[in-house]
């Protein structure tokens, strides 16, 4: 079912034009190299950036969002921690990997769980999911539940669809592929959905830069549209979650205090629930020194206790 490309080089970092108002610790980390490979699933080609010693005891998983992909976590990724392998991977549809004539969310979860189960990976890594991917990493906990440690959930709402599938059946946004001429234009119509205040600049320049491919007559985005409009789990389906999560909610996010309680009470009431302040549905753009605090005390305290029994 699975096999990889073992190939794996490294890749330094290349933008087109970093900002030169960006912080030091922002520079430094998008500067760590990031080693490429693939992980093929049942003939689709997924694409992955890692970091890390290839010897770690402990690793993490990064799953994007929908329309997203790996390279929004490349000012995250380096700063998890020396000490563990982090990876990043496109889900089929995004980013540099294959695109499906149809996608699920158990083609995704198939997807992740296979980069759990590379074989230089260390055992049971932590799955850090982000809105739609958030859903992708808890229903790969329920269909491989050996192969994960741990699921982080970052402001993924309970409801029927994500917020940039919903966008995307009222037409405010991800129609069909635009090829923009000029690849500064289409930078500059970057924005993320749904729409948020307060984002760096330098890193939502960084994330557009990396989001574009070369098409014939100019530049569009790394994304296949034919991905949206696949039904998000309803509520009920968290109770078949059996690994150890904690929720992450933005403050001006879309899981609200009481989506965060209802998720609380469905996962057996042993889900910490974390609020992220001041930051919007996406905290790498706002919040990343917030959101890195955040993973950074979980995965700590994930790696020196055990999980609570669900009640």
């Amino acid at each position: 079912m699975w096999s990889y490309l073992l190939d794996m080089h490294l890749q330094e970092h290349s933008a087109a034009s970093p900002d030169q108002d960006a912080p030091a610790w922002y520079l430094d980390a998008i500067a760590q190299p990031a080693e490429e490979a693939s992980v093929d699933v049942d003939g689709t080609r997924i694409a992955l950036r890692c970091w890390g010693p290839k010897d770690a005891e402990s690793a993490v998983v990064l799953v994007h969002g929908g329309s997203a992909n790996s390279r929004w976590w490349d000012h995250i990724a380096p700063l998890l921690g020396d000490d563990r392998r982090v990876l990043a991977l496109d889900m089929s549809g995004h980013g540099d990997s294959d695109r499906r004539e149809a996608y699920s969310l158990d083609y995704w979860s198939t997807e992740v769980a296979a980069v759990c189960a590379m074989a230089d990976l260390p055992p049971n890594p932590i799955l850090v999911g982000h809105s739609m991917g958030g859903w992708v990493a808890l229903n790969t906990t329920i269909n491989q539940p050996d192969l994960v440690g741990g699921v982080v959930v970052l402001d993924s709402p309970i409801r029927e669809f994500s917020p940039e599938e919903q966008a995307a059946m009222d037409s405010r946004a991800f129609g069909p592929l635009k090829v923009y001429p000029d690849r500064d234009e289409a930078i500059a119509r970057f924005k993320p959905v749904p729409k948020q205040e307060n984002n760096l600049p330098y890193v939502l320049a960084h994330i557009a830069e990396t989001s574009l491919r070369e098409v014939p007559g100019g530049w569009s985005w790394k994304f296949d549209p034919q991905m949206f409009g696949r039904n998000m789990p309803r509520p009920e389906w968290l109770n078949k979650v059996d690994a150890r999560v904690a929720l992450i909610r933005s403050q001006f996010g879309l899981v609200t205090p009481a989506i965060g309680d209802q998720m609380y009470e469905l996962l057996g009431r042993r889900a910490p629930v974390f609020e992220l302040p001041l930051a919007g549905h996406h905290p790498m753009l706002d919040q990343p020194i917030a959101l890195l605090a955040a993973l950074r005390a979980i995965l700590a305290d994930w790696e020196h206790s055990s999980p609570m029994p669900a009640r």
